[in-house]
């Protein structure tokens, strides 16, 4: 038996948690989504962002081309040709260069996954022509996902201001409208049987006629909440058979993303979507360097992947 009194706090210590057990860890194999995030600069700020964006929160920094174009070429480089592209923020449409990069990513074939709140930074007349030439050639590998926390306008208003319910929604219905390939993003902080949303975003679908099937975890998904102040449990080896779940089929088996810290002489790669702040989860400064295994040491690594089942990627 672990003498108590010489055990870590949870989540502290990367080999051991706090019960004195080996902690679990991920392993990488081949990519299936890369990220890049444009940066923290978002045109709103919401009530609990796990990555705290804002008008203000500029800790990581807008991504160039000459950032983007280096982590395309060791794809390339390592077969990993055609594979999904994510775009996070921040909100991707403030970044002054988004749809320059957009343009050479679909070039080079990948499929976007591109994330976004759909208001004002998107529906900017530029942007707007921008995106329609994108969609007219690449259409069929252009996702865009939408956050819609909530499927009413007063609980999707509570999370991110008076008003954003309608802004989200007009971007949404020229998004449609245009014939582009949608998705949404729904959250659970409300505690509802997911059949009662999913049923919720199905009637808000069929009324404004959006391309979305609700049922598809994948064309309406909705996320596991997260929390500052959540203590989930902490994930040991034995996990994997007590849960019946497989390691390859969390995030930081086969995702990584690319972020630029303000001040930073270049961009880097960081575990997940989910912990860009970390240091424990930066492994380098190039995909080479981050295929690299990843201790569960976060409370988000319990409570968002293993435990919530979620994903980011598509």
């Amino acid at each position: 038996m672990a003498d108590t009194e010489s055990l870590p706090p949870k989540f502290s210590d990367p080999y051991v948690t706090s019960s004195g057990e080996t902690r679990a860890e991920v392993g990488y194999g081949r990519t299936k989504t890369l990220w890049f995030n444009t940066g923290t600069l978002c045109n709103i700020e919401c009530v609990n962002c796990y990555i705290e964006s804002s008008p203000t929160n500029d800790r990581l920094v807008y991504l160039t081309m000459s950032d983007v174009l280096p982590y395309l070429d060791e794809l390339e480089a390592a077969d990993e040709t055609g594979i999904e592209i994510g775009f996070t923020g921040g909100e991707p449409f403030m970044a002054p260069q988004m749809l320059a990069i957009l343009q050479v990513v679909l070039e080079r074939g990948y499929s976007v996954l591109m994330l976004t709140n759909a208001m004002q930074p998107m529906m900017r007349p530029h942007v707007q022509d921008g995106l329609l030439t994108l969609n007219a050639k690449y259409g069929e590998r252009l996702i865009m996902r939408v956050s819609l926390d909530h499927y009413t306008a007063p609980l999707h208003d509570e999370e991110r201001g008076t008003g954003a319910f309608e802004l989200a929604m007009k971007g949404l219905r020229w998004l449609s409208e245009n014939g582009f390939n949608l998705a949404l993003a729904g959250r659970t902080v409300w505690g509802e049987d997911e059949a009662v949303s999913r049923a919720g975003y199905a009637d808000l679908i069929v009324q404004e006629a959006l391309k979305v099937e609700p049922e598809n975890s994948s064309e309406l998904v909705l996320f596991p909440e997260m929390r500052a102040d959540e203590d989930p449990p902490e994930i040991t080896t034995a996990c994997w058979g007590i849960l019946d779940k497989d390691p390859n089929e969390l995030m930081c088996a086969s995702q990584r993303m690319v972020v630029k810290r303000k001040g930073a002489g270049s961009a880097s790669v960081v575990a997940c979507t989910l912990l860009p702040y970390d240091e424990q989860f930066e492994l380098g400064t190039t995909l080479a360097e981050a295929r690299q295994s990843v201790r569960l040491n976060h409370a988000y690594c319990a409570s968002f992947c293993v435990l919530g089942g979620g994903s980011c990627s598509a």
